[in-house]
Order: structure tokens, then C-alpha cells, then sequence
């Protein structure tokens, strides 16, 4: 397949059809690659790598997102658990990347695949330009054999190492490979009704709409080597399973059993009828370099009637940013309800605010009776 066509997902609805999946996305948690003492569990990345070569042995294409970078250097610095100081932080992925980086080769190369180490950030898929350039590098490396692994890039990222999680990268991973199924492997072999060690606690086989879980108790604390916790994956599932990638969240001890559609862990079906597009792009994987803010009529027009938006019903603009970005709307209570493509940069948004499409092109130029973001550029929320 050329690195240029856009795949889609095979939608997938049940445990049974993961059998069938030809591209899946694996992500594996910190916990689930160290031992007690923080240090690598050589034996857990031989166990993933055996499977991963089993699952390749059946024509199905893999990319693992891996935690474990800073996990993996406590031990050899002497951490105890995961620092606090950023700085710290960033020293420890540095070292711990590179570990891990070996040791995955190590382990794929005994089965005689080939490991590609792919860092980024979440800039890396905001930008619609990098997004391409991620895409397309990871088709190649798919189209070549080999195996992606796919980490954040916590040496010089901080925003990542502070707020972020490999549980939403894997699941942006996902979607801009039109994978077929997620995969999230963690501590904990499945979704529960309660905690699992509370009496009654009773697994979740399956999770059709992820906003019917309303009533569940959900953890959201991570451990003391990794950064996400249960509310990260649920989010990760949903955003997979909304642009068609069926996603199961279970045990690494589970992994086989679960690409191999077992009933373990919890399954969450593909949802039909969205397709991979630029608009799934701009709600899913981007956040908004600026906001807009807009007066009732606009918002209006924006929400109900898929409008254009107009510099005349903007009210405020927030934020610096260049032309050609997205940038987030919000109606006159400050609710984001959706994001664009902005045509304008902010400094030019400030000048045509509350005018006329008329008005505009008359006292600013031609170019100004444009749209501030055409419907075509703009999602709503």
C-alpha cells in the first residue's frame, strides 16, 4: 500500500473478528514492564514479542506504544519511584529510552523481526503537517517489515511528561493508521463494576457506549512508575472506538488470549458510519492554538446550522496563532462547541471582529470578505 493512501478501519464488532484484524495497536503500561525492584522485566518483552511474532506469522501488521522509558531507569540511577522534578524526569527518559529501546530489539530480533523507534510529541500529531510525515513514516516502517515502537518523547517534552499518557497517544496512533483494533495492556485484566478487590465486584465483558458507564467507580490515579490510570484508557477506548477502531483493555498476562478473541479483558466495538477524515483529525487529535469567542447568533449558526463562521459574529479573540491552524470556538457562556481551521492569524481575527463581510473587504482588502473558518475546515464539538 502506498504510504499516501488513507486506510480505514475494518470496524470491527466482536471478540471473534479481532482474529481477522490485519493492523493492530498495541500499547503496553510502565507497570506491566518493570519488576518490584523498577527495573525492566526482560521475560514480559520476550512474552509480547513471541505473540507479536505470532500475530505477524498470521499476515497482521503491529505497532507497539510503549511506557516504560523513565520506568526503566530507577534502577540503574537508584530512583526509588518515579522523581517529581521534571528535570529529573527528563534525565531518566533519556537513560531509560535507550534501554528500552534495546530491549525491545533484543526481544523482536529473537524471532527474527526488526524494531523501528519512533519518539514523538503531541505536537507531532496537532500539527496537520507533522501529522502527515508521522503518518507516512509509519506506513513505511509497516510497508518494510518491521516492528514501530512508539514512545512519548519525555526527554525534551515536558508538557508531555507532566499531563501526558501513552493511553492517548496509542489511541491517536490508532486512528491516524486506521487500525483496526487498540489494545491496551495494563496491571488490571479488565473493567470492573467496583474496584476488583471490593466483594461483588463484577467484570465489564463489554462497553458499547462509553457514557452509560456513568455510574461505575473508575480509579484515575496511576502508578508510582507510569502516569495514566483507568479514566486515561477509557478515554484512549473511546476515541478509538468513535472513528472505528474496536479497542480491548486487559492484563499483559492476557495478550495472547485477547488477539486470539477470547473472551478476557474488556471489548469495545467499532461505532459505524465516520470515517478517517480531516474532520475526525481536527476533533480528535488537535487542540486549539487560540479561541475564538462568539456572540449568540454566531454560536448559533456555528452548533445548529453548520455555518460558516463569520468574523462578524466573533466577539473576542484569545490567544496568538498564525493562519491555517486550528483554533477552538466558544459560544458567549466560553463553551468550546467546536474547532476550525482558522484562515486568518489572531492579529488579523482582532482587526475583523464584529465587521461585515462588506466592511471587512472595504476598509482591509479583498482577501478579508473570506470566512474567519469555512464550514468545511470547522467540526463541531
Amino acid at each position: 500500500m502506498s504510504v499516501a493512501e488513507l486506510r480505514q478501519p475494518a470496524r470491527l464488532g466482536t471478540r471473534a473478528e479481532l482474529l481477522g484484524a490485519r493492523r493492530i495497536v498495541v500499547k503496553i503500561g510502565s507497570t506491566s514492564l518493570t519488576d518490584e525492584r523498577g527495573q525492566l522485566d526482560q521475560a514480559r518483552l520476550d512474552e509480547v514479542a513471541e505473540v507479536a511474532a505470532q500475530l505477524a506469522a498470521r499476515g497482521t501488521e503491529l505497532v507497539l506504544v510503549s511506557s516504560g522509558a523513565i520506568a526503566a531507569a530507577l534502577g540503574p540511577l537508584g530512583l526509588p519511584e518515579r522523581p517529581s522534578a521534571v528535570d529529573l524526569q527528563q534525565a531518566a527518559a533519556s537513560v531509560g529510552q535507550a534501554l528500552l529501546a534495546t530491549s525491545w530489539s533484543q526481544a523482536f530480533a529473537a524471532h527474527g523481526r526488526i524494531t523501528g523507534q519512533v519518539l514523538l510529541t503531541e505536537n507531532d500529531v496537532i500539527s496537520r503537517q507533522t501529522y502527515r510525515n508521522v503518518r507516512s513514516a509509519l506506513e513505511a516502517l509497516l510497508a518494510l517489515g518491521t516492528v514501530p515502537v512508539v514512545n512519548e518523547n519525555d526527554t525534551t517534552a515536558t508538557h508531555e511528561i507532566r499531563f501526558g499518557d501513552n493511553d492517548r497517544l496509542a489511541a491517536l496512533v490508532a486512528q491516524l493508521l486506521g487500525a483496526d483494533a487498540l489494545i491496551l495492556l495494563t496491571d488490571v485484566d479488565a473493567l470492573y463494576t467496583a474496584p476488583p478487590r471490593e466483594p461483588g465486584a463484577e467484570r465489564i465483558g463489554e462497553v458499547a457506549d462509553v457514557a452509560r458507564l456513568a455510574g461505575v467507580s473508575i480509579g484515575s490515579v496511576g502508578s508510582k512508575v507510569g502516569t495514566g490510570g483507568m479514566v486515561t484508557k477509557l478515554s484512549a477506548a473511546q476515541l478509538a472506538s468513535t472513528t472505528g477502531t474496536a479497542a480491548l483493555m486487559t492484563s499483559a498476562d492476557n495478550f495472547a488470549a485477547a488477539v486470539a478473541g477470547e473472551d478476557v479483558g474488556t471489548f469495545f466495538p467499532a461505532h459505524h458510519g465516520r470515517r478517517r477524515s480531516r474532520l475526525v483529525w481536527l476533533r480528535f487529535a488537535t487542540r486549539g492554538a487560540g479561541t475564538l469567542h462568539l456572540d449568540e447568533g454566531a454560536a448559533g449558526a456555528v452548533r445548529t446550522r453548520r455555518r460558516s463562521l463569520l468574523a462578524v459574529g466573533v466577539t473576542r479573540v484569545e490567544g496568538t496563532f498564525p493562519a491555517g491552524v486550528p483554533v477552538d470556538v466558544a459560544d458567549a457562556e466560553g463553551t468550546i462547541i467546536a474547532r476550525g481551521l482558522t484562515s486568518f492569524s489572531s492579529d488579523e481575527l482582532r482587526a475583523m471582529a464584529g465587521r461585515g463581510t462588506d466592511e471587512a473587504r472595504e476598509e482591509l482588502g479583498e482577501r478579508f470578505r473570506r470566512p474567519a473558518i469555512h464550514r468545511d475546515q470547522l467540526v463541531v464539538l
